[in-house]
């Protein structure tokens, strides 16, 4: 029924493509994926190039009949942002939040796009506009493989990129083409909530691995991996895993280099494939250290930045198993729709004909735009304004835990298991004992939550301690996770109830502990203050 496979896969892959003789990718595909065949339309587009070829064949539009003559903009330096943490408070100074971080003019450069270019291989509209191939247009392709080169170095050799339309595009498009129905894909136990809806509709469920303040538990997935049992699950043993290793959503938490050896290990022992998320891995923002001990004294060089950073599964792939989804959502802006892919070719194959009949290729305004931005900046450019995008919001990361430090008595509850790490210590919070409360005992006071700082992304993650809330029948059906959060959303403040990052939503409704994950991202200094003191005063009356 349907396409020969073993005809096909013979027909697409290039000569250098040497499968490991200890890993089959064919086996990872789903019955859809295998099924699908190159779009015809786009199976004619390999020929346009060929000099001289008249072509009617196809249902393109006439460039001339653009209404976009040229496209132009102004962008900001490479440089703009500094990368020196202006106004984090350190044992030499006070902590004062209350003014913004700095007060330049913003430099601005102008970037031009041409509708057509007197040189053929440039960047225009004409083409750009056009109906392109599912995987991209050229330039674009081009910088995606260099940033994924330099920074990422894959552990094979043949390794492909395709465009997507963002991660979530990305890992919708892996769930049609690694998943069949009835099939279980490994979470970690807290995750992105649209990654799980993304497989609800196929009937693939999601099968909870343990988290730490690295991410993912490699010792709870091998307990998962190596006690599998088909009949009493009901169904087979995963082969797919969905994971978000640097700035794990909803928590906040970097995995490191030996987790995630270890993590690859039991992959390849166990043929398990790794789809990686990675929107926040450019945002690893370092570890949150009290004022005390703070210096002033801060690294600068760009590749320093870069070569600190904890890589990617990629590093560590011998095999071809890691599909990498990377997107420009949070270093550029999520409104470009537009990431890309990086896999093995037979993946890579697959994706683009999930790709050319669903959204064919990203918008071409996002990969002129993007593209010729970069094509500017080049590549060293790029990385001297990620290095102050972390920066920036490792400033903002700051500004939060300095607060709910302030607001709180916090006490460091305990480290790590496995790390000595400044970054795996858990704190925990404790209601301010007011100066009319002194009678108090200290170790009477409620304890409210524990959280541990994270080191990447745009989320810090609070634990709430619930347990004592005493129900009234006004609660109704509602958790007290929700009832909580409702509280909090009284007080002016919105914040991410834990529930939906659940991955076992059954969990979450019969959970004492209330989840919460907060976002730093986006609001000023003084609206921090404010939502802060919300927080608080939303305890106060909770806990009362």
């Amino acid at each position: 029924m349907g396409t020969d496979f073993s005809s096909l896969l013979s027909a697409i892959m290039p000569p250098s493509y040497v499968i490991p003789s200890d890993f089959d990718p064919s086996r990872h595909l789903s019955l859809v994926a295998k099924r699908r065949g190159v779009s015809p339309l786009k199976g004619m587009q390999k020929y346009l190039g060929t000099p001289g070829l008249l072509s009617m064949a196809g249902g393109l539009p006439n460039p001339d009949y653009f209404p976009f003559d040229e496209l132009t903009a102004n962008v900001l330096a490479h440089d703009q942002f500094p990368i020196t943490p202006i106004g984090i408070a350190t044992s030499r100074g006070t902590l004062d939040w209350l003014w913004n971080l700095f007060v330049t003019k913003p430099l601005k450069a102008a970037i031009s796009v041409p509708k057509y270019s007197n040189q053929p291989d440039d960047i225009q509209l004409s083409t750009a506009l056009q109906y392109q191939m599912a995987k991209g247009i050229p330039h674009y392709i081009s910088l995606c493989r260099e940033i994924v080169a330099k920074i990422h170095k894959p552990g094979y050799s043949n390794w492909e990129v395709l465009a997507d339309d963002g991660n979530t595009d990305g890992w919708a498009k892996c769930v049609q083409t690694f998943c069949n129905p009835g099939e279980a894909v490994l979470y970690d136990e807290w995750t992105y909530p649209s990654a799980l809806a993304a497989m609800k509709p196929y009937g693939v469920s999601a099968v909870p691995v343990a988290i730490d303040q690295q991410g993912m538990c490699s010792n709870n997935l091998r307990e998962i991996l190596e006690s599998w049992d088909d009949n009493v699950r009901g169904s087979p043993r995963p082969h797919l895993m969905y994971i978000v290793p640097i700035g794990q959503n909803p928590t906040g938490a970097t995995m490191g280099v030996e987790r995630k050896q270890a993590i690859y290990d039991i992959c390849v022992e166990y043929d398990v494939l790794i789809v990686e998320d990675d929107p926040y891995f450019f945002l690893q923002l370092g570890d949150y250290l009290p004022p005390a001990m703070r210096s002033t004294k801060y690294q600068d060089a760009d590749q320093v930045f870069i070569d600190h950073l904890s890589p990617s599964f990629l590093r560590f792939d011998h095999q071809g198993r890691v599909i990498r989804l990377e997107t420009f959502s949070k270093t550029i802006a999520p409104g470009c729709r537009l990431g890309w892919t990086t896999c093995a070719p037979l993946f890579a194959e697959r994706l683009e004909r999930a790709s050319e009949t669903s959204t064919q290729a990203p918008c071409g305004f996002s990969q002129v735009l993007v593209t010729t931005l970069l094509e500017q900046w080049k590549y060293e450019g790029y990385i001297r304004w990620l290095h102050g995008l972390a920066v920036q919001y490792a400033r903002r990361r700051t500004l939060f835990v300095d607060l709910l430090m302030q607001k709180f008595d916090i006490e460091i509850q305990s480290p790590c298991v496995d790390s000595k790490r400044s970054a795996n210590i858990v704190y925990s919070a404790y209601q301010k004992l007011s100066p009319y409360a002194a009678d108090i005992e200290k170790g009477r006071r409620p304890h409210i939550f524990t959280f541990t700082p994270p080191t990447s992304g745009m989320f810090v993650w609070l634990k709430f301690n619930l347990d004592g809330h005493r129900r009234t029948p006004e609660d109704g059906d509602e958790t007290t996770e929700t009832l909580f959060w409702i509280s909090v959303v009284k007080e002016g403040l919105l914040i991410g109830p834990g529930g939906m990052f659940a991955a076992d939503q059954s969990v979450a409704k019969n959970s004492t502990a209330g989840h919460f994950r907060i976002s730093f991202s986006t609001i000023k200094d003084e609206e921090m203050i404010a939502a802060v003191n919300m927080l608080a005063k939303a305890v106060d009356k909770f806990y009362a």
